[in-house]
């Protein structure tokens, strides 16, 4: 346990020493079954977490028939962080324990410990600044979203019991402005179906499922090696804060036994008064209805082999949108994420545009031709708010599954990138999806440093350009490269970390490598943070740790790039946003969108403007905001 930790867990035993004085905790070995009784318990039990250890299973048991079994990586050899386990408001508490050695660490003598209170103190170097991040935990996909009275609430893929994948929940957070996101209790929890995958929540404006005008309704996955992926329901009456459980769940089962049916989202669709679901049905998407969000009956289907193959669709979403300029002219959009299958491997969110009759989508272009929504390693599960007008709100998870799990961090693992405003252009007789960072965003600009004017033949430096941004900033910029030529920007530190966003006029690409960034090696198993790195004799960055399990991956050491004709003109417009551990890049308002995850040792510092075999061109309106809550 790094020294941080140790503090932080100090403190939080000695805050709650006055209360333990009436409290008792014993531990008992019953065959392979840890039980843990406690009398008169605190709010939590802080559990010790090995990321690299095997899961045990934990079990609050209060003799209910829901009661259900947690998977926790619970130390064995050594603790990385801890997290709280809750306790209920009883006066006895049992919890079961399987799988754990009776050698473990957590077994020891001061391991487990018991609080009131849980107010965990950032510690996470790459925690980012301005992106939706949970306080502690693993987050996934943005799910179930929502607007109503005043508030965007952004549910998500939680683990509470550590910063891997597993014990899927509903995580919680709301924002009036979609920048400055407010942490709630989690919404829904893990039950005895399944783990709770993602879906989506609609406003009940018309008390179409029973529950009173204007209710939440979340439609989601519950999924279990046992019941296999099926389409449950929960609704709330307190704006989203608490959900009930419907008692007739599930509400929809694949008809044919398949085993990745999951992700539904739902929309009201007007010209037949009646709600829509579609669900990712391994690699093609069906179509259900129903009037009352219980009973559901199939539709259609669509997508099976089109767009990028071989791929798994998951978290679709389907929209209306108006054509640029031409705003009677409106399209359904289809969005589907895919994994593998990403135009750099991995996860990727591509679309298709089209028209919907009611019962089935027919797509304009070919549909076997993939268009991508964000051309970084790092955009997946992009879905939209519901009940948001006629704007189109979309929101990505910043990360891909090729390293997902591993990447540099301990306290939470995941984030949000920026929200963005979806639009429909048209463009050589085909349609579009522009991803525009959403304007709210712009609120957070601090004070601005501007770069002068210039005519660049070779290249331009400026020191210190951001040095007082910690790493938070958005760059702006206009530019012109010389014609077939390059004509860049390079973001760096002081250790020669890099990150190259440029257009290659050539090549027809607008380009962002990131192979030089930082740290570009992860360990297998452990997120490795950068005090538990070393440099060694070839300059690559390494575990000083020898009890690392390390698999050397090359997955996230590449650049990604974009094409250049879905833009208009000689000049180029960049709005560039770094926050910590990511890069995310729009050219000419969302024409072109590129998500990329780097993770550099310090803050990127300086500014190289530059360009290729000393041709000239131009940058203008050189503008760097420092970005703040």
């Amino acid at each position: 346990m790094t020294t941080r930790y140790s503090f932080l867990f100090t403190l939080m035993v000695i805050a709650c020493l006055t209360a333990l004085a009436q409290t008792t905790m014993c531990t008992t070995r019953q065959g392979d079954t840890t039980i843990i009784t406690i009398e008169q318990p605190l709010r939590y039990l802080l559990l010790p977490i090995e990321e690299a250890a095997g899961e045990a299973r934990v079990l609050l048991d209060t003799q209910q028939k829901d009661d259900t079994w947690m998977d926790i990586r619970l130390a064995r050899k050594k603790t990385d962080y801890y997290v709280p386990f809750a306790l209920g408001k009883e006066r006895s508490v049992t919890i079961r324990v399987l799988g754990l050695p009776h050698d473990a660490l957590t077994l020891k003598d001061g391991q487990l410990a018991l609080t009131d209170h849980w107010n965990p103190i950032n510690t996470d170097y790459y925690r980012p600044v301005y992106h939706h991040t949970p306080s502690y935990g693993w987050m996934n996909d943005a799910n179930g979203m929502v607007y109503k009275d005043g508030e965007y609430h952004l549910y998500y893929q939680y683990n509470p019991y550590g910063s891997i994948w597993g014990n899927m929940h509903w995580g919680h957070a709301v924002s009036k402005d979609l920048c400055h996101w407010e942490e709630l209790p989690t919404a829904i929890c893990r039950d005895t179906l399944g783990h709770i995958f993602s879906g989506s929540s609609v406003v009940d404006k018309n008390n179409t499922a029973g529950y009173g005008p204007n209710a939440i309704i979340a439609l989601y996955t519950s999924a279990s090696s046992r019941n296999g992926q099926v389409q449950c329901m929960a609704y709330s009456t307190d704006n989203g804060r608490t959900f009930t459980k419907y008692e007739g769940n599930p509400v929809l089962r694949p008809f044919d036994g398949l085993r990745d049916f999951r992700d539904p989202k739902v929309f009201w669709y007007e010209p037949k008064a009646c709600w829509f679901m579609i669900v990712s049905a391994d690699k093609e998407i069906r179509f259900y209805t129903s009037t009352n969000l219980k009973n559901w009956k199939y539709l259609s289907s669509f997508g099976k082999g089109y767009g990028a193959q071989p791929c798994q669709y998951e978290c679709p979403d389907f929209v209306e949108l108006a054509v640029k300029g031409q705003p009677d002219i409106k399209k359904y959009v289809m969005l589907m994420n895919v994994n593998p299958g990403g135009p750099f491997g991995g996860s990727a969110t591509e679309y298709f545009v089209g028209d919907f009759d009611g019962t089935n989508f027919h797509v304009t272009d070919d549909p076997h031709v993939a268009k991508w929504l964000d051309y970084g390693k790092d955009h997946y599960a992009t879905v939209c708010f519901s009940n948001t007008g006629e704007r189109v709100i979309a929101l990505p998870w910043m990360s891909n599954w090729q390293y997902a799990n591993i990447t540099p961090t301990r306290q939470h693992r995941g984030a949000n990138g920026l929200p963005r405003e979806l639009s429909l252009y048209l463009k050589d007789r085909h349609y579009y999806v522009s991803a525009d960072v959403a304007p709210e965003i712009r609120l957070l600009r601090k004070e601005c440093h501007t770069l002068p004017d210039a005519v660049i033949a070779g290249e331009s430096r400026y020191t210190d350009a951001t040095a007082d941004y910690q790493g938070s900033f958005e760059l702006e910029a206009d530019i012109t490269p010389h014609k077939n030529k390059v004509a860049g920007l390079e973001l760096y530190n002081d250790l020669g970390e890099r990150c190259l966003i440029y257009l290659d006029l050539k090549a027809g690409q607008a380009v962002m490598d990131r192979t030089e960034s930082g740290i570009t090696e992860f360990g297998h198993r452990a997120g490795i943070h950068p005090a538990e790195l070393i440099t060694d004799k070839d300059g690559k960055q390494r575990p000083k740790h020898l009890d690392y399990d390390i698999k050397y991956i090359n997955e996230f050491a590449m650049t990604t790039w974009a094409p250049l004709r879905l833009c208009e003109g000689k000049t180029f417009h960049l709005d560039i946003f770094v926050d910590k551990c990511s890069v995310e890049l729009f050219i000419d308002h969302g024409r072109i969108a590129m998500t990329n995850l780097i993770f550099p040792t310090q803050p990127y510092r300086h500014v190289r403007l530059y360009t290729s075999d000393h041709d000239e061109a131009q940058f203008k309106n050189i503008r760097i905001y420092h970005l703040s809550l």
